[in-house]
């Protein structure tokens, strides 16, 4: 059973690059100008809160205009870093103009000398979604890891962050799996069934 878990996500996996990829190539820039317009204002979070985002790469949907203003809202923010392959991220603190260095794959990560935090909020990258909040990744298990550790110490919301293509119809499911709390995509929030 694992086994054919793996091979649905393998084939999803590359039928979910193609998708993005023509979502981006049709949004393209307009599509975080429209996140930004959404906002995060649906969680109903409190300036001072802890947000964690993340530095697009390739064709992912980029979150920096939310970023920047969520900044100006008066949140705190964050991004991953990588301390290992197997291990959660380290989320440190960032604002915007901040130096970053860059890590694995050309992901920009905050400096070393950010302190850690741990978010209210977790954006998170993906290659697919559906409405019961699974995601699907690259394949690393680096978010399942993070959010499961973070939700083991305080509540955590976990948003998607992808274009409104990258909606498929059924994530395949391993026990490990972190649920998504909602997506936000460039048509607006949409609130995943996680009962």
């Amino acid at each position: 059973m694992p086994g054919d878990v793996l091979d649905l996500k393998k084939k999803l996996r590359a039928e979910a690059i193609d998708a993005r990829a023509a979502a981006f190539a049709e949004h393209g820039a307009d599509a975080s100008r429209r996140l930004a317009a959404h906002g995060l204002d649906f969680l109903k979070v409190a300036p001072g809160a802890i947000v964690s985002g993340f530095a697009a790469i390739r064709d992912e949907i980029n979150p920096a205009d939310l970023m920047v203003w969520l900044h100006a809202e008066g949140m705190r923010l964050a991004l991953p870093v990588m301390v290992g392959k197997g291990q959660a991220l380290v989320m440190r603190s960032w604002a915007p103009g901040d130096a970053m260095e860059a890590a694995a794959w050309g992901i920009a990560e905050p400096m070393a000398d950010k302190p850690e935090v741990e978010p209210d909020v977790v954006l998170v990258p993906l290659l697919a979604f559906d409405a019961n909040g699974y995601r699907l990744g690259y394949g690393g298990g680096f978010y399942d890891r993070t959010l499961a550790k973070l939700r083991a110490k305080k509540r955590v919301t976990a948003v998607g962050v992808a274009y409104d293509e990258q909606k498929v119809d059924a994530v395949p499911v391993e026990s490990y799996d972190q649920r998504l709390d909602w997506v936000l995509t460039p048509s607006g929030p949409h609130r995943c069934d996680t009962h």
